[in-house]
């Protein structure tokens, strides 16, 4: 079992930027897949991005692509996610999570039944 911690979260206002970061311990982070998905209040948990082991990957869902960077440094055991040109309907709690199912990143990556271990969540609030 991995434990996995987020940080970074805050209140930003529309067009600013924040980085996230997700510490991993009890096992080595580069042996797993990680994830990055969000939860808004009342909405279903969904997709952020992913990040294969090596970092040599990454996906990411649609609506991010070219304004969030996810990374990983597993010397730190820590994984990040760059977050630019935040908008209000980026608002959610973010969450970190680690999967040793996943192989290659596909359009399978985002589900959530694939991930073994999750963090608490930061939360993330865009005002406009």
């Amino acid at each position: 079992q991995v434990q996995l911690v987020e940080s970074g979260g805050g209140l930003v206002q529309a067009g600013g930027s924040l980085r996230l970061s997700c510490l991993a311990s009890g096992r080595t982070v580069s042996n797993y897949v990680m994830g990055w998905f969000r939860q808004a209040p009342g909405k279903e948990r969904e997709f952020v991005a992913a990040i294969s082991r090596s970092g040599g990957s990454t996906y990411y869902r649609d609506s991010v692509k070219g304004r969030f960077t996810i990374s990983r440094d597993n010397a730190k055991n820590t994984v990040y996610l760059q977050m630019n040109s935040l908008a209000p309907e980026d608002t959610a709690v973010y969450y970190c999570a680690a999967s040793s199912k996943i192989t290659t990143l596909t359009i399978w990556t985002s589900r959530t039944s694939l991930y073994d271990d999750w963090g608490q969540g930061t939360q993330v609030t865009v005002s406009s």
